[in-house]
């Protein structure tokens, strides 16, 4: 038998491909879908537009074909805008809900009713601190993470009861990328490394299903909350 199916919503540099590559280490198929795709990354990531309804859905039917349903699941995606809110566009509120939210809802279209039909699995959803309360500053970013959440706890409660464990994951502090040190001065140490957010996404993944967790934030140490 070929190995389980994993797909990665929203697989791009940092997180997304330490998951693709976590995963695939760990006995999974693991497939990451991103807008843009890498010369270092094809193969392992298809590229998609998961605000497009109708690539999204071939996409993962594909998949589905290929590999059979999928046993874990990562929504990641994100689109951070970071500007006061009058000079916040229409444009840029559409576009970080759609890069959310929207994505999250054609991703959880296309495969949670082949998960129910394959007998279960597990849905991550990478949140962030914006996700609980909005800062100044993020009024775009913070309002699609936190209907991002909304839509997690919805699908945990019509999902779970047909074995599908739907987890939102609160990512409460800096990811260590190459572009998050580009933007934030911060020493490195405090930052949450993507390989041991992975190894997180993994133990959710293996869960037994009378001891789930729906809700987890992850921080690192010295971080303030």
């Amino acid at each position: 038998m070929s190995d389980p199916l994993a797909i990665i919503g929203g697989a791009g540099a940092g997180l997304g491909q330490s998951l693709v590559r976590a995963f695939a280490q760990n006995g999974y198929s693991s497939i990451g879908l991103n807008r843009s795709v890498s010369n270092r990354t094809a193969g392992t990531t298809l590229t998609v537009d998961l605000s497009d309804p109708d690539q999204t859905a071939q996409t993962v039917s594909d998949l589905i074909q290929t590999h059979g349903a999928p046993k874990l699941v990562v929504h990641n995606a994100a689109k951070l805008v970071i500007a006061g809110f009058e000079d916040t566009t229409t444009a840029d509120f559409e576009a970080t809900w759609r890069a959310m939210v929207l994505s999250a809802v054609n991703l959880g279209r296309s495969v949670l009713p082949a998960m129910v039909e394959g007998g279960g699995g597990t849905f991550i959803v990478s949140g962030a601190t914006a996700s609980l309360r909005g800062g100044k500053n993020f009024a775009a970013f913070a309002s699609a993470k936190a209907g991002l959440r909304a839509l997690t706890q919805s699908l945990a409660r019509e999902y779970g009861p047909q074995g599908i464990h739907v987890v939102h994951v609160v990512l409460d502090g800096i990811v260590d990328t190459d572009a998050s040190r580009a933007l934030h001065s911060m020493n490195p140490a405090r930052m949450m490394k993507p390989e041991d957010i992975a190894r997180t996404y993994l133990a959710l993944a293996d869960q037994p299903r009378s001891t789930w967790t729906h809700e987890l934030d992850f921080r690192p140490m010295g971080e303030a909350f």
